[in-house]
């Protein structure tokens, strides 16, 4: 079987990245599990794991500084296209975006970014209301079951 191919769409900046440094630790019908370092330097953090909600429309990633300590969960709202003929799943960002600390506080971050795309029509009005529905769901479970409960074995393990 060919292995899955994974491409991480934006529309602020306007790009298309073929994630093909990412380690596919788990993949199912529901869900994919990645393993990856970042893409360009950075002094926040240098690795990290993500998991895919492939039908829920989002992804939680526990991002992992250089002691190999946790960040923090940074969680994208996504939309999720799937190539049969290449075996590729293309993730669309869909601005909206939350931080969860390790202390339990919340952050929702990126919203502007969902009218300015609409004023620069990158996105059309059925993608922006999609992601807020997608946040408000993601949000009603992070504030009343936590972080943990989304999160699969691999991000659960400190690292």
């Amino acid at each position: 079987m060919e292995s899955i191919k994974l491409y991480r769409k934006r529309f602020i900046p306007e790009e298309i990245v073929f994630l093909k440094d990412d380690v596919i630790l788990e993949a199912d019908e529901d869900n994919i599990i990645t393993k990856w370092d970042t893409l360009k330097p950075r002094e926040d953090f240098v690795s990290g794991y993500s998991y895919y909600y492939l039908k829920k429309g989002y992804k939680i990633s526990k991002l992992i500084d250089g002691n190999g300590e946790l960040v923090y969960y940074y969680c994208d709202i996504i939309d999720v296209n799937f190539d049969n003929s290449e075996n590729s799943y293309i993730f669309t960002d869909l601005l909206a975006d939350v931080i969860v600390y390790e202390d339990g506080r919340v952050k929702v971050v990126d919203l502007a970014e969902i009218a300015e795309a609409l004023d620069r029509n990158l996105i059309t009005q059925e993608l922006a209301k999609k992601a807020l529905r997608i946040l408000d769901e993601l949000l009603n479970i992070i504030y009343n079951s936590g972080i943990q409960i989304l999160l699969c074995s691999e991000m659960r393990v400190s690292r």
